[in-house]
């Protein structure tokens, strides 16, 4: 094996291609007992270096191994990761995950970061999710030398990718674009929200508002533990459902997406929750099918903002994200040769990180015990001279294998 190789750089992938996010949420490590929990595989499996990289669609072990990634591996780990496992979970997660070695593993991380490989592409979560697997790994004290430079190389090229490519222009999320138009309709920070539905999206789309600042939340759901988990996430209030029919503080943006087959603010509703309230209005209707009725936007002056159009918007902005893919695929392709030789010129230096204690070694021999007698028999300034020059030749022995071994490496590059 040449020193530069890196076929020992392993990838083993579960992620949303092949599972649900209820499957890779239990190859999820919980934060506290992560570390302890990793430094175990890595001590088990023979790992050098160790790098775990979770997200809510997929979970990731980067590793620095001499062994061959082969099902018995997998299964080892697996067993490591969650005690739990039935062997029917051990089996289906060995025989859907993806094992990616030397170079195509190197370059599924670079796609990784570049969110080419992500859920939504284009992304810009990713980068930093990457970054923090890297840099808590090596705070563990469970990666090294190799995964760094791996890391540095990856991250520089993400950033790259957002620079120079359109990639993650335009968001193509319904509850981004959704946020978006309510920016651009310049609504005030003090604006009151009446919220229907505690899901996933309408979930999303409050955490929105929270980070930039909304604070007057306002949650009904038929189930009221979900109103009332979201609200303590936002510090706003959750209603029971049925006080709907009587609510009367008034509102200005109305966000609505329940799994209702049913309109859930019909003419009637609406006129009670506007308590005379004449000025216009936000409906944010986030629900198939939808949970405002249309018609009340033909009788009151209200902006709606409708998940059929955001949909549409988000597909064609997910098109012209795609057509950006070829150009990123070229800056991750330059990125990958740029590492390659950084690693064979890195992996000659760790070869020879043990010259100068080798060197250091044959010097100490020669005056302790080679030429002890000798030495003995110079005076004080022959002493010097010959320390001197055993110092000048020790830092040639040093300096000159080191840039031998680079310029063979050059030369056979070039070639």
């Amino acid at each position: 094996m040449l020193l530069y190789s890196v076929n020992i750089t392993h990838t083993i992938a579960f992620n949303h291609n092949q599972f649900t996010l209820e499957q890779v949420g239990k190859l999820h490590l919980s934060p506290d007992e992560r570390d302890a929990s990793l430094n175990l595989i890595k001590a088990e499996l023979e790992i050098e270096e160790l790098v775990y990289l979770s997200t809510c669609n997929r979970v990731e072990f980067i590793l620095v191994c001499h062994k061959k990634i082969n099902s018995k591996f997998i299964e080892r780990l697996l067993k490591l990761v969650n005690a739990d496992f039935s062997i029917e979970e051990i089996t289906n997660y060995t025989s859907k995950a993806l094992v990616y070695d030397g170079e195509k593993s190197i370059q599924h991380l670079f796609r990784v970061a570049s969110s080419l490989d992500s859920f939504i592409v284009g992304e810009r979560e990713i980068i930093t999710q990457v970054r923090n697997a890297f840099e808590d790994a090596a705070k563990a004290g469970l990666s090294g030398d190799r995964l760094r430079l791996i890391a540095r190389n990856i991250i520089a090229t993400a950033k790259e990718v957002y620079t120079k490519t359109t990639i993650a222009h335009n968001p193509v999320s319904v509850v981004s674009l959704a946020y978006r138009k309510l920016k651009d309709l310049q609504v005030k920070k003090d604006a009151r929200f009446l919220i229907i539905g505690a899901g996933q999206t309408n979930t999303n789309l409050c955490k929105y508002l929270k980070k930039h600042q909304y604070k007057n939340f306002v949650i009904f759901n038929r189930t009221f533990e979900k109103a009332a988990l979201l609200a303590q996430s936002i510090n706003g209030r959750a209603l029971p459902f049925e006080d709907l029919l009587s609510y009367n503080e008034g509102f200005d943006v109305l966000i609505s997406c329940t799994s209702s087959a049913q309109t859930i603010v019909d003419l009637k509703l609406y006129e009670h929750l506007l308590q005379n309230d004449s000025t216009g209005k936000i409906a944010i209707d986030l629900a198939i099918p939808y949970d405002i009725d249309p018609i009340i936007y033909k009788n009151y002056k209200v902006n709606a903002i409708l998940v059929e159009s955001l949909q549409q918007q988000a597909e064609e902005n997910l098109a012209s994200r795609r057509s950006s893919i070829d150009k990123c695929e070229e800056i991750i392709e330059k990125n990958i040769t740029i590492y390659k030789e950084m690693n064979r010129a890195r992996s000659i230096e760790r070869a020879m990180q043990s010259v100068p204690l080798k060197v250091k070694e044959i010097r100490e021999n020669a005056v302790s015990n080679v030429f002890a007698k000798e030495i003995e028999t110079l005076d004080e300034n022959g002493k010097e001279v010959l320390n001197k020059m055993m110092t000048y030749l020790e830092k040639k022995y040093i300096s000159v294998p080191m840039k031998m071994a680079k310029e063979i490496f050059l030369d056979q590059n070039v070639s």
